[in-house]
């Protein structure tokens, strides 16, 4: 940890603070504040508003002609697609990211998922056109996956490398805070939404959420075309164009590095997929499936579940920071084992308080859920992300890592849970199915080193 801590006052990594000493490097500093901020809500607005009209009207309004188990199914089938996209966008993004910059990248990314969630308002019905109505929905879906594929950790990535490294904990977890803003800004949309009749809810009501979010979009692509790269990636440009060549010739390091296992060579790449199956995997049984499967399943009133989410979306803005604190006060790893480990206390207990149907108990176990899974640990886990890598492949690293990991768990949570459900008829094999990936994230701590503090600067990944 020494080393670590002394890696702060470093040349390379001094670059931000130097920045934030001047006026203009600290209105630079909130401008990309802001821009990561709404671009991280625009990319939850997207999640939120499908995962929400997936368990409330998707299933009516698509898949009309099925059982409403398997119209829950084919509803959260299409929400996978979008998942299935993103790791091919953070391949694609993440690479053009770390040759060309943060900026270029996220310019890209928040236009391709304004335009692709848009749309989405405006495909009609199948009553209307039959079958093209769920395929134009996937082939949507497909895009905002494309294009959210690179969105949340390009600007993760922006953001760690603008903060001090002191508070990179707090003020990288500002990402996490506008991923609880857009889930904040769904749910309040669609409480609103609700307040219809609920014909008018599955013919046009359902369409005001995506088409609104058209302004998050604009607001977004406006601001970070105006934002300036990162400290980090300036000073990493400027030293790879001062540093000689070696004409081909193998360095001692790329030598050495050769010769070492593919363990070794990934270790960051690997912790990063165990520390996101161990968040991503929960955090969407938490506030998606459990929607689908209060409303859909136990037939709680509408109004409960999307109550919870709000609530729980507020109680995020004090819960966010805190867990990004106690990151910078306690360590990395400690703090996301802990969330981990509170996660496979919850689920069983969850599940079970869920079939009282009780309105109270239900909205209270979506609360502690969506605190627990979808807030404190993404809290931590951005300035973790963006440690473990080394400069010159960290946002195609963490790009890829984190959106394998979300196909693997959060991506296809929903759609194991329900299809678990429709074989099992009980909820037993969910809560299990729900900490094991809670305990996946629990056991990866053990292998993860602890990053807090790091030279951003520095080529390796850490070990």
């Amino acid at each position: 940890m020494s080393d670590l801590q002394s890696s702060v006052d470093s040349h390379k990594q001094s670059a931000a603070e130097q920045r934030l000493a001047t006026p203009e490097g600290r209105r630079e500093f909130i401008k990309a504040t802001l821009s990561c901020w709404l671009g991280t809500t625009m990319e939850y607005v997207d999640f939120a508003l499908y995962g929400l009209a997936a368990g409330l009207v998707f299933g009516d309004v698509f898949f009309p002609e099925v059982t409403p188990t398997l119209a829950l199914l084919s509803s959260f089938a299409t929400y996978s697609v979008g998942f299935v996209a993103r790791p091919i966008g953070a391949i694609f993004f993440g690479r053009m990211g770390d040759r060309k910059g943060r900026k270029f990248v996220l310019v890209t990314t928040i236009a391709l998922m304004g335009i692709s969630t848009t749309l989405i308002g405006f495909i009609p019905s199948y009553a209307t056109i039959g079958l093209w109505a769920p395929l134009m929905l996937v082939i949507l879906r497909f895009v905002q996956g494309f294009g959210a594929g690179a969105e949340l950790s390009g600007a993760t990535v922006m953001l760690g490398e603008y903060a001090p490294p002191k508070h990179r904990g707090l003020i990288a977890s500002i990402i996490g805070i506008g991923s609880n803003s857009g889930t904040l800004v769904a749910s309040a949309v669609w409480l609103l939404v609700l307040m219809l009749d609920p014909a008018d809810v599955n013919t046009w009501g359902w369409r005001i959420p995506f088409v609104l979010s058209a302004l998050i979009a604009v607001a977004a692509t406006l601001i970070r075309r105006h934002v300036r790269e990162t400290p980090v990636f300036e000073q990493e440009q400027k030293e790879s164009e001062q540093a000689p060549t070696d004409n081909g010739l193998a360095t001692p390091a790329t030598a050495n590095h050769s010769h070492t296992s593919l363990w070794a060579r990934n270790k960051a790449f690997f912790v990063m997929l165990g520390l996101r199956i161990g968040e991503n995997g929960p955090s969407y049984l938490a506030q998606g499936f459990v929607i689908g499967y209060v409303v859909k399943i136990l037939h709680v009133n509408k109004t409960v579940a999307t109550t919870a989410v709000f609530v729980a979306s507020l109680l995020g803005f004090f819960v966010i920071p805190f867990a990004g604190w106690l990151s910078d006060r306690f360590g990395r790893r400690i703090v996301y084992r802990w969330f981990c480990f509170l996660l496979m206390l919850y689920a069983v207990p969850a599940y079970m308080f869920l079939e009282t149907r009780d309105p109270f108990i239900v909205a209270t176990i979506i609360v502690i859920g969506m605190c627990l899974a979808s807030l404190g640990i993404f809290g931590v886990q951005a300035a973790y992300g963006v440690e473990l890598f080394g400069v010159r492949n960290r946002y195609s690293k963490m790009a890829l890592a984190k959106e394998l990991g979300g196909i693997l768990s959060g991506g296809t949570a929903a759609l194991v849970a329900s299809a678990l459900f429709d074989h099992y008829k009980s909820w037993w094999p969910i809560a299990i199915y729900f900490a094991v990936m809670a305990g996946i994230g629990f056991v990866t701590t053990f292998f993860a080193p602890e990053t807090r503090g790091r030279d951003l600067n520095a080529v390796e990944d850490a070990i």
